[in-house]
């Protein structure tokens, strides 16, 4: 499976990209849980719309306020690692 690192918002196969988020958070394939929305969204439509948009304020709080060690860590830049063979003028050796 490729990696997407669009942004959830932006992509064009989700819907704000609530179950997606869910499923990366617990582990789980979100087509479960966009399942699971089907059969309440013919018999409690409004609920079930209050029901999924509540759900996207829950994963946007859990975001905002626990973000993921991945993403914080990919934000720090990574310190300069000094090697002894590398000549001292400052010059990167160029790999064949």
């Amino acid at each position: 499976m490729e990696n997407e690192t669009t942004n959830l918002f932006r992509r064009r196969d989700t819907f704000f990209g609530i179950c997606e988020a869910v499923g990366q958070d617990f582990g789980f394939n979100p087509l479960w849980l966009r399942l699971a929305f089907i059969a309440p969204l013919f018999f409690l439509p409004v609920q079930t719309f209050m029901a999924y948009f509540a759900l996207g304020v829950v994963v946007l709080l859990s975001r905002v306020l626990f973000p993921h060690k991945a993403a914080a860590a990919a934000a720090r830049p990574l310190p300069a690692i000094a090697d002894e063979t590398a000549p001292a003028t400052g010059e990167l050796a160029l790999a064949a």
